[in-house]
């Protein structure tokens, strides 16, 4: 019995490891096809698709009213049958036909969270999260007043193209892991408009949020950075704190304002959306050239930041990522 016990300590790690293994292989196959898939529909457009697309003459809009990159793929993923039975000119938050749907390819397999289906208090439909966040930039997202949009591949009403990527397609990110159920604040704050450099900086951004949500990335329909995106302001997988009500948070978001919320009249968006994975060490991210990437913790935050930008000519060593 003890060599048994001996024998089966020393096969679970093995057995553990190659599921993993498995599961991150599954992961990059995602992340493939995610890229190959704004690829299609940049040949179709001519441009990849916008993260929302805002009414900025209306005064006040709903929270839920654009529909973001995830929706607008759908035919290029093979789901033209789901695709065909929503009408993205509408809010996706009243439409049936995305009730209770997951979308395999929006999860990776090794986050636990990723097959928990958020179910509302209203009559929106139920929506299972995303593992996949586009690139938002650096770290401002959006001003509606000047219509001004961030330095990444997506922003609000910008059909952006491989001519605006004038860093190279090899070297902007175009969608890197996310993960599901992360908290976040909002709609309250920066302290100030200068790019964090310090995680007690971001801490105090994210405790300047008047809102706190534990739902960010789980509707995968929704246009919004907290929810389609992510920002490079910190380096992958960074430990961000937040005390509320006694319990400690370690892995923070936070996005000033929500993008569309109260048309032209509406504040500029901040946010602070990391690349965070259940992979130990890494997350895995595409690039505009469609290769996938693995991308270490211990990435240089400079060359970070470079490749969140589509248009900063900088010169990235590639051997550094």
């Amino acid at each position: 019995m003890a060599i048994i016990g001996i024998m089966v300590g020393l096969l679970l790690p093995a057995v553990q490891q190659a599921r993993e293994a498995a599961r991150r292989t599954s992961c990059v196959n995602h992340l493939k096809q995610i890229a190959l898939a704004c690829h299609n529909y940049q040949s179709a457009f001519r441009k990849f698709p916008a993260s929302a697309t805002l009414d900025l003459s209306v005064q006040s809009t709903g929270n839920n009213g654009s529909w973001g990159v995830h929706g607008r793929i759908l035919p290029q993923l093979e789901q033209g049958n789901l695709y065909s039975r929503v009408d993205l000119s509408l809010a996706w938050d009243g439409q049936a036909a995305i009730d209770g749907v997951q979308i395999e390819t929006y999860a990776c397999p090794s986050d636990p969270g990723s097959g928990m289906i958020r179910v509302f208090d209203d009559q929106r439909p139920s929506l299972y999260p995303t593992n996949y966040g586009f690139n938002f930039g650096t770290w401002f997202v959006y001003d509606p007043q000047r219509r001004k949009g961030g330095d990444g591949m997506f922003h609000p009403n910008a059909f952006l193209s491989f001519r605006d990527c004038l860093d190279g397609a090899a070297n902007t990110l175009l969608v890197s892991e996310v993960k599901a159920w992360t908290p976040y604040t909002r709609n309250g704050g920066p302290v100030t408009t200068v790019m964090p450099q310090t995680i007690e900086e971001a801490e105090a951004i994210v405790a300047s949020g008047s809102q706190f949500k534990e739902t960010g990335h789980t509707e995968w329909p929704d246009g919004r950075v907290h929810h389609t995106g992510i920002t490079v302001t910190l380096t992958p997988n960074q430990k961000v704190r937040y005390e509320r009500n006694g319990v400690v948070y370690e892995e923070m978001d936070y996005n000033s304002w929500q993008e569309g919320k109260n048309g032209i009249a509406g504040r500029p968006t901040y946010a602070m959306i990391t690349s965070r994975s259940h992979h130990v060490g890494m997350v895995q991210s595409a690039l505009v050239d469609g290769s996938v990437r693995a991308i270490t913790d211990s990435i240089d935050r400079t060359v970070w930041h470079a490749l969140g930008t589509r248009s900063g000519r900088e010169v990235i060593d590639n051997e550094k990522f």
